[in-house]
């Protein structure tokens, strides 16, 4: 890390925080020095992640697909902290590959209600709170898939253009107050979520990479703590694109 945006005396909220992206931003924020509460619905590698990572950081049981789960977890970390000044929605799903018409009809819905009902759900719980503080940051982790649309992943597709509107959206409901709302639309990494896609896949979505590599998840979690800093005090509702010039808009 070769520069740092200062989070000394900042909450944050990591959704998917043990692994990926989010242990990623989870190491970033608490090396800024923000307590991160890993939201986490596998307890026990969030429980390991925050061991690793330190005194910072703790896990939070956690399904975002489920609003009184979401709401159980914001009261635990308020109870914990005081308050939430960061969140960071996070965690998600891929999906099984499949064209449109041979898309299961229930795993269309459990990828919509972890990637874009989860991310509703986590905002409607904690803003309230931002709200009362007059403060805070939201990092929503969408994909250049929200963009473009990847053939043979519609419903990854879908969910991450509704997170991408859901950002633009509350970004200007809030934007009144000192709350940043903002996306990321990286191309993919080399993490966990590749376990559940094709090969085919991974190689189609590295040809439409420009820079010809994946992305890194330190080069998103360095884009996340400047979003999640107060030196970002003017944009909100917007989209960073970090997909490596697959996308240039």
């Amino acid at each position: 890390m070769s520069n740092q945006f200062d989070l000394n005396g900042r909450v944050a909220v990591v959704t998917g925080g043990a692994q990926g992206f989010g242990r990623a931003v989870a190491d970033r924020f608490a090396a800024s020095g923000a307590k991160v509460d890993i939201w986490e619905r596998d307890t026990a590698l969030a429980e390991k992640t925050a061991g690793e990572i330190g005194a910072a950081a703790r896990a939070v049981e956690v399904d975002v697909s489920d609003f009184a789960s979401v709401e159980k977890a914001r009261d635990a970390t308020l109870a914990a902290h005081g308050k939430i000044d960061i969140l960071v929605n996070n965690a998600g799903i891929a999906g099984a590959n499949a064209t449109v018409w041979d898309t299961d009809v229930a795993e269309w819905q459990k990828v919509m209600r972890i990637n874009l009902d989860g991310p509703f759900f986590c905002c409607k719980a904690v803003v309230p709170a931002m709200r009362e503080k007059g403060y805070g940051r939201i990092i929503n982790i969408a994909s250049i898939a929200g963009k473009e649309g990847n053939p043979n992943a519609a419903h990854y597709s879908a969910s991450k253009a509704g997170l991408i509107a859901l950002t633009k959206s509350l970004g200007k409901e809030l934007a009144d107050l000192d709350i940043a709302v903002n996306a990321i639309t990286p191309a993919a990494a080399k993490t966990a979520i590749f376990d559940q896609i094709t090969q085919q896949h991974i190689d189609y979505m590295l040809a439409k990479i420009p820079r010809n590599r994946f992305v890194k998840v330190e080069e998103l979690a360095s884009m996340a703590a400047w979003l999640a800093s107060d030196e970002n005090s003017f944009t909100t509702g917007a989209v960073f694109d970090l997909s490596g010039g697959r996308a240039t808009y």
